[in-house]
């Protein structure tokens, strides 16, 4: 049996495990991973680019300075989610906010460490990141359209440094030759930030109450839902151009098929969407997205499931 003692450092890890959202930090991982053995470097063999040690402190790197993203921004959302998320927050709270602040400036230190081993520009890469995402939380996550633009693009940054990464060495010239590549890359980063800034609106729905409450001038809150509702379906139907772009014009694989299952529940996503006018429908619409989103992840793996057997034949002869 516990002591009293150890039930509560217990509870104490496994609130500042909500206050990371450790649950997401592996899905980051892997979806760094499988974007630069599949899109980003597919030329390159892939235990190549798991052995790679650089390549892991800027996984790890992106990896910690997202998980101090969320303890700051949990530092200031503390009063909003008591009405949002009441029970989320009241676990959260087992952690004291300077303890929040203590392990937060930890791991931005050790994050700017890692970087700094691979180059000045991942050095300075990073602590422009960790600012940007204080400041969005400080400042920029109360405003419309550019909160939510803002808040997109921060979960997309981690794939521009793996791809800073490995473009770092091409010269101007040999851009030219790379075009096809880039243009693979930008559609699917593309896709990747609509629906994250569709799901950021969808937040907004979702939180309607306690951002209010926070002053926070959300789209919702400035116009009304309607308005919040029609520019989500517009940025809906956007997708439809770098799955285009994808699936028509360059070589994508099975993974082709995701995208068209994306349609389909994309479309259910918006008739479920206008018929919606509580949290706990928004809630259901923000899961919807978060289920699409780590789902492409993992059928990153169709561009070429071949990837796979050929490592596993390689794996076998060591």
């Amino acid at each position: 049996m516990l002591s009293r003692q150890h039930k509560l450092l217990v509870m104490k890890i496994v609130s500042l495990f909500s206050v990371v959202r450790g649950y997401n930090i592996p899905i980051i991982i892997l979806a760094q991973y499988l974007s630069a053995i599949f899109i980003l470097a597919p030329e390159k063999r892939a235990l190549d680019i798991l052995l790679d040690f650089y390549l892991f402190l800027i996984v790890f790197a992106s990896a910690v300075t997202i998980a101090s993203g969320y303890i700051i921004n949990n530092f200031y959302d503390s009063q909003k989610d008591l009405i949002n998320r009441p029970n989320k927050s009241m676990l959260d709270r087992l952690v004291s906010q300077k303890t929040k602040l203590t392990v937060y400036f930890s791991l931005n230190f050790l994050a700017v460490l890692m970087a700094s081993i691979v180059s000045w520009r991942a050095f300075l890469f990073f602590s422009a990141y960790i600012f940007l995402i204080w400041f969005y939380s400080h400042k920029i996550k109360k405003y419309p359209i550019v909160g939510n633009l803002t808040a997109a693009f921060m979960a997309v940054i981690p794939f521009f440094a793996i791809l800073l990464y490995f473009y770092n060495s091409i010269s101007f010239e040999e851009i030219e030759n790379h075009r096809s590549h880039f243009a693979v890359i930008s559609a699917h980063a593309m896709f990747l930030f609509l629906l994250l800034l569709i799901r950021e609106m969808i937040k907004d729905l979702e939180n309607l109450k306690g951002d209010l409450a926070n002053n926070y001038r959300t789209i919702p809150i400035i116009y009304n839902e309607k308005v919040s509702k029609q520019t989500i379906t517009i940025l809906t139907f956007l997708t439809v151009f770098p799955v285009y772009v994808l699936v028509d014009v360059y070589d994508v694989g099975y993974m082709d098929i995701y995208f068209y299952a994306c349609f389909i529940i994309l479309l259910f996503f918006l008739l479920y969407l206008w018929r919606s006018n509580s949290k706990g429908q928004f809630l259901l619409l923000h899961n919807l997205l978060k289920f699409l989103i780590v789902s492409g992840v993992f059928c990153i793996v169709l561009i070429n499931p071949s990837v796979l057997w050929h490592g596993r034949e390689l794996l076998s002869q060591y």
